[in-house]
């Protein structure tokens, strides 16, 4: 347990190392204090001798240094470049070997220069490799130690003989404390320091009393007045009172420590006692507190869904391991603090390891009784499909509490105590860690129903999911941290992000990265307020059509976003010359692979530049008749008649034959067939075609509008009328109104539109009629002849 609370310090001393090394960072690197700091650490890592925590304090200086020798490899002189460039300027040696002596002391000048502003950049990456190597030797030795100390097997806490001298040495610290209080009573001169503090020291302790027994019911009352007065936000508020219930009681004790501190009673012992009271009064009101919010009595407050009967017994063994965590807080500090021996605390250990155990074994029976929401269907066949990726969670969380809590106190009985402590506490404190996670997962719901007045949709927003990737990655160190690893582990991991990684001869960093994205993302930006000011203000007010406005806006959008790339690489300073080859290399195959998206790609540009189709034009492509909606990168989206889209490759239309029924104007051809009865008089005919084509709205007359005499069909005169219309897009309508106006002419006239007609002829009827008297079923002796009228 000693071992959670101090990987819970160390995480607050992560962010203080972060900011010293930055600090460090800014000075100038003495390679002298470097040498004798790297021979000193060369000479530790040889010997092996040296305790763990020199090793540590050795490792973060070596640390320090490698940071600052990162920075300087990367802070390189600017006229390298200018040198390099003029040294380019002169051209290779010649393959003779031979070049004009001034060409030649020019070029060892350069030379010369570059080696001399190179020397550092070179001392300070040997270093940095050196540096890099001695930690990793400490490392290695550090972790070999703390697998040795946890493996390591200590006395049997089951054996009757270890128990009196346990009993006694605990017990002496206690008798110890009592000794010095008596001591510095009978000193008058503490008794007089006593008796002149004695207000000082009343009155702080009544404010304790009052912030430990009587502040939590004003919170109470405050917490009921706030239901009233508001309707939002009530989550968010009982959040904050209950940890005001939870800091004010700490408070107080801690006031009650600062009073025997004052009063002069206490001794060396007993003060250095006293000061973890208030830790150990923080840890069962914080075990206590989170039990209490995981397993509400709330059906309103589900952090798990669980029913009503096992949220109770989660909160009833919570209060219980709440109290062995603060004894087991307490006795960590008491051995530590008064050394005892390993009989001791392997005696004193084991009741609370196996409590602990037992205890993670309960808990762990209620995780996996998660399940669906408590408003769910109870006879829904399927209830798998109702289980929320915390219940999920949460029953594979017990799964493993209870196999660690039944091994834990096991391991602890056979003598390994390290093992089952590292088991057993940083269960819990994982158990602490994710039950913190929920009730801040389910306080951002809170947040947003204060804030909008809404109740936040935990199936379909996207707010739970996002919140809950962040304090998952938050969480990450502080679970690290829990289950042993060192602050230094963490601290390497950052070292290796912000070293970042060589490609070649190009070191590629964080910082790189994020100039490329800030560069780019600013380009982009700018690049969309271009698109959208010529799309909205300046094209309208020219006489460009609309695909030539579509096509000028996607052509500065391509050309937008590509210069941001290129300015971003620019500015990151990332040297693509490495990356040249490889570029050349891969490109053969992923030509292969995206020939059809290159193509298509290229037919997209072809389509904006040319423009032989446009947004909003009548095309037919592929037997596909229909309206140009979208003209992409890759591809077209046509809507058709029956408003279906059809998504054509750019390839498609620039290889293949369109036909554009609207490019540059909506004039269109429309004929019409119409057929009359053989007898009638085609000049007629003809003259009232040519009076309906003049007469409509929609038809041009220049050209003007002509009826062609087909021909003789089968059953009719032939006859089509050709006509120009203004707008192709009516024909339909302007069709169908013509045929009326013909049917309805041709009626008036008289004059018949024919049809087909079927002549049925009986070679032998009165044989029908004999069939008909008998009532037999006559054969078919009809001839079927088709006839026009």
């Amino acid at each position: 347990m000693t071992r959670i609370v101090s990987a819970f310090r160390a995480a607050l001393l992560v962010l203080l190392m972060a900011a010293s090394a930055v600090w460090a960072q800014s000075d100038d690197i003495n390679f002298d204090i470097w040498e004798q700091v790297a021979q000193r650490a060369e000479t530790a890592v040889d010997s092996n001798s040296i305790s763990s925590t020199a090793l540590e304090d050795l490792r973060s200086s070596i640390a320090s240094f490698r940071d600052r020798l990162l920075q300087q490899q990367s802070a390189a002189d600017p006229r390298l470049a200018t040198l390099q460039s003029q040294l380019d300027a002169l051209g290779p040696i010649p393959d003779t070997g031979e070049e004009p002596a001034e060409l030649a002391q020019r070029r060892d000048e350069l030379q010369a220069q570059i080696a001399e502003l190179e020397a550092p950049i070179k001392r300070a990456e040997e270093a940095y490799n050196r540096a890099d190597g001695l930690i990793k030797e400490i490392d290695e030795i550090i972790r070999a130690r703390q697998t040795d100390a946890l493996l390591e097997r200590g006395p049997e806490p089951l054996d009757p003989r270890l128990w009196p001298g346990s009993f006694d040495e605990l017990v002496a610290p206690i008798r110890t404390i009592s000794s010095e209080i008596s001591t510095n009573w009978n000193n008058e001169n503490r008794r007089t320091e006593f008796i002149d503090d004695l207000p000082a020291i009343l009155l702080t302790l009544a404010i304790a009393i009052l912030l430990v027994f009587r502040a939590p019911r004003w919170i109470d009352r405050l917490g009921e007045w706030l239901r009233r007065r508001t309707r939002r936000g009530t989550g968010v508020w009982n959040t904050l009172l209950s940890l005001a219930r939870l800091a004010l009681p700490v408070i107080g004790v801690t006031l009650v420590v600062q009073a025997g501190d004052v009063s002069g009673l206490l001794g060396p012992v007993g003060a250095e006692m006293s000061y973890i009271l208030p830790i150990v009064i923080l840890t069962f009101l914080l075990t206590r507190w989170l039990a209490n919010e995981t397993f509400s009595s709330d059906d309103n407050v589900r952090t798990i869904p669980l029913p009503q009967q096992e949220r109770r017994t989660g909160r009833y063994y919570g209060t219980i391991l709440a109290v062995f965590l603060a004894i087991s807080v307490f006795l960590g500090y008491l051995i530590q603090t008064v050394q005892v021996s390993p009989e001791t605390q392997a005696v004193w250990s084991f009741p609370l390891h196996l409590v602990c155990g037992l205890l993670l074994f309960r808990f762990g029976r209620i995780l996996r009784k998660a399940g669906p929401e408590p408003n769910d269907s109870p006879d829904t066949e399927d209830t798998s499909a109702h289980v929320t990726f915390p219940a999920r969670l949460a029953r594979l969380v017990g799964q493993a509490a209870i196999v660690l809590g039944l091994l834990g106190p096991v391991l602890s009985a056979v003598g390994y105590l390290n093992v089952a402590q590292a088991m057993i506490f940083p269960t819990i404190a994982s158990f602490g860690l994710f039950a913190l996670l929920l009730i801040l997962q389910r306080l951002i719901g809170d947040l947003f129903h204060l804030i909008t007045g809404r109740e936040l949709d935990q199936s379909q927003s996207l707010l739970p999911v996002l919140s809950g990737l962040v304090l998952s990655i938050v969480a990450l160190p502080l679970l690290a941290l829990i289950w042993g690893a060192r602050v230094a582990d963490l601290t390497e991991l950052w070292a290796r992000f912000q070293a970042g990684f060589t490609f070649g001869d190009t070191r590629i960093s964080p910082t790189d990265f994020l100039t490329f994205i800030a560069v780019f993302a600013m380009g982009y930006l700018l690049t969309r307020l271009l698109q959208s000011g010529l799309r909205g203000s300046v094209l309208p007010k020219t006489r460009i059509d609309q695909g030539g406005r579509t096509a000028i806006v996607s052509g500065t959008g391509y050309l937008g976003i590509f210069l941001s790339a290129v300015i971003a690489i620019t500015a990151a300073g990332i040297d693509l010359t490495a990356l040249a080859f490889v570029a050349g290399a891969l490109s053969v195959g992923i030509g292969f692979g995206l020939q059809n998206i290159v193509q298509n790609f290229v037919s997209g540009i072809i389509l904006l530049i040319e423009r032989p189709i446009s947004e909003g034009d009548w095309i037919e492509v592929n037997g596909q008749h229909g309206t140009v909606r979208d003209i992409s990168v890759r591809s077209t989206r046509i809507e058709t008649f029956d408003r279906t889209d059809v998504i054509v490759p750019n390839a498609d239309l620039v290889s293949n034959s369109v036909t554009n029924y609207t490019r540059g104007n909506v004039l269109g051809r429309l004929i019409v067939d119409v057929g009359v009865a053989y007898g009638t008089d085609t000049r007629k005919v003809e003259d009232i075609l040519y009076k309906i084509a003049r007469n409509h709205e929609m038809v041009l007359m220049n050209p003007a509008p002509f009826v062609h005499f087909k021909g003789f069909g089968a059953d009719s005169l032939d006859f089509d009328v050709r006509m120009i219309l203004r707008d192709v897009t009516k024909t339909l309508v302007v069709r169908t109104e013509v045929n009326h106006q013909i049917a309805e002419t041709f009626m008036k006239e008289g004059i018949e539109i024919p049809f087909a007609q079927r002549d049925i002829w009986l070679r032998n009827p009165e044989a029908l009629t004999g069939a008909q008297e008998t009532g037999e079923q006559p054969e078919p002796v009809s001839d079927v002849k088709e006839a026009p009228q």
